[in-house]
């Protein structure tokens, strides 16, 4: 790694491969943040509704906001990585109180505990603070994603009061034996299960009322659920409310996709109804804001579905009801197998998922991962092999998302932390800046790492929606070819490279005698030569096309 600062001037020199591939969700990368734990722009807000630090180790507020995710835009951190899109946890308004149970008291600041899906969280930032992010994004042509809750409100607390029965059902808890012991049930104690199956009129919660009421904005409100029920001719059942409300998200910033929360736990055609909805909003949305769009794709959708893997295919058994959530509003599936898939050799990796993403699944994909703020066991926890997980994932067939820290090796196990509390530390933006030493690695290495594969794959549609052969076993070296609808990408890539000496890398049957390819990990150049390329300097891993 010590010739990585070296090379730098040689990507300079270079440049990144250029943009000869249009993006796809089926190669897009995208970034996972965990607002609160991301960047903390403005300290002012560190503390909202009254509440407190007086949670247990890393589930109360830590001051990440909206504006801190901005920053780190504009500062082309998120290109630098070759991300695609920026999927940001729920930023409504969370229940202002906290919960006390076996781990000591805990926040919303993961924005799973909505108190209010038509208000942000005052600890993330205002809703100028949220223009400003998606509208950078935009401008540095990433898109956003929004993770949406469909499926239960926040817990109950003296400052949280429950909503209605006839919106909300307080028990049983799930058991997952079948379909109406895994939907129509609580996921844990104390989560009110939203009565998602309803047809029956309901009136707004009256914690609503007062609340919107004291804000000032009832009756603005209200007149938009009656043009929205007018419109839609839904019945004013609890599901459509938030159809509308999460909509409006869309309608409002320009989101450009929802990831889904919880997804199994819900009836199918609900995921379906809120596609139709977004999709809409977002074309409103792009004809008010012209030129403002990134690219011209529909609107995007990714579930998240607990127990998918890729593997499954288009069925899933959500408790004895087979289902395709593909047909159901998602173009993407997460993909839970990836973390144990991913103790496999690359070979076995990576052509399992080629099999699967150009046979069963041909024209989906699935968003590939290897941590997660929900994932107790991801791989590589304690971050010994940095270098291999980015390998595996930005190299895998399928989207990839990398969970906030992957790339700069942020430890998922922390002292006095319970749980997936351990998931969730603070970005370790100090240790970045220092280039702290680790056994084997610094960690400003492992950031540059990524970020090089990282770029590549943006680059080349062929890493992640193209067809997967191995050229040869030792080095291992295999490419990635895409031929669709008029477009064209070819790559061959060659892994654990010796780092005191050059080999030579075969590429026959990929490009020809006489060609001359770039090494992109590195910026070199050779002429292929009896099938194959030697470059000058040894890199740890080769990343070899024509542009």
């Amino acid at each position: 790694m010590k010739r990585l600062a070296l090379a730098a001037s040689l990507i300079l020199a270079f440049g990144s491969a250029t943009a000869a591939t249009p993006f796809s969700w089926r190669n897009a990368t995208v970034y996972l943040v965990m607002t609160d734990r991301f960047n903390n722009a403005n300290t002012a807000n560190d503390h909202a509704y009254g509440r407190k630090d007086d949670a247990a180790k890393l589930r109360g507020f830590m001051g990440g906001d909206l504006a801190g995710v901005t920053a780190k835009i504009r500062e082309g951190y998120f290109n630098d990585l070759g991300v695609d899109a920026i999927w940001i946890t729920p930023p409504v308004e969370q229940i202002h109180g906290s919960t006390d149970e076996g781990t000591g008291r805990s926040y919303g600041f993961h924005g799973y505990w909505a108190r209010d899906f038509t208000a942000l969280d005052a600890n993330l930032g205002t809703e100028q603070d949220m223009h400003d992010l998606v509208d950078a994004a935009h401008a540095k042509g990433l898109r956003v994603l929004l993770d949406v809750v469909m499926n239960h409100t926040g817990p109950v607390t003296p400052q949280d009061p429950v909503w209605p029965a006839s919106w909300v059902r307080t028990g049983p808890k799930c058991t997952y034996k079948d379909v109406k012991t895994t939907r129509d049930c609580t996921l844990v104690e104390n989560l009110p299960d939203i009565r998602t199956d309803s047809k029956a009129k309901v009136a707004l919660p009256p914690a609503l009322v007062a609340k919107w009421k004291k804000e000032g904005r009832y009756e603005r409100e209200v007149k938009e659920l009656d043009d929205f029920f007018k419109r839609t001719g839904y019945p004013r059942a609890p599901r459509y409310y938030l159809i509308k409300w999460h909509a409006d998200w869309v309608r409002k910033y320009g989101f450009d996709g929802f990831r889904a929360d919880t997804v199994k736990h819900t009836e199918p055609k609900v995921w379906k109804e809120l596609k139709q909805q977004a999709s809409l909003a977002y074309e409103d949305w792009k004809r008010a804001h012209p030129g403002n769009a990134v690219g011209n794709q529909p609107f995007f959708m990714t579930s998240e579905v607990y127990g998918y893997a890729v593997e499954s295919g288009r069925k899933f058994d959500a408790g004895g009801e087979m289902v395709d959530y593909y047909d159901n509003g998602f173009d993407s599936m997460i993909n839970f197998a990836m973390p144990g898939d991913a103790k496999q050799g690359y070979e076995k990796l990576f052509s399992t998922y080629s099999d699967l993403l150009n046979g069963p699944l041909a024209g989906k994909t699935v968003l590939n991962y290897l941590s997660s703020h929900d994932d107790g066991a991801p791989f590589d926890a304690l971050r010994e092999r940095p270098f291999e997980a980015a390998n595996k994932l930005l190299l895998a067939p399928g989207e990839a998302q990398i969970y906030y820290g992957s790339e700069t090796a942020r430890v998922l196990k922390v002292d006095g932390a319970e749980g997936d509390a351990n998931l969730r530390s603070f970005m370790n933006w100090d240790e970045l800046a220092a280039n702290t030493a680790r056994k084997g690695y610094r960690v400003g290495d492992v950031h540059d790492y990524w970020a090089r594969l990282g770029r590549f794959r943006h680059d080349h549609i062929a890493v992640g929606a193209g067809v997967h052969q191995m050229i040869a076993a030792s080095p291992y070296t295999f490419k990635r070819t895409y031929d669709k609808d008029g477009v064209r990408d070819r790559v061959v890539i060659a892994l654990d490279l010796p780092r005191d000496r050059a080999l030579p890398i075969s590429v026959a049957a990929v490009f020809m005698d006489g060609q001359t390819v770039y090494e992109r990990f590195s910026g070199q150049s050779a002429v292929v030569a009896n099938g194959k390329v030697q470059f000058a300097a040894p890199v740890p891993v080769a990343l070899i096309s024509l542009e």
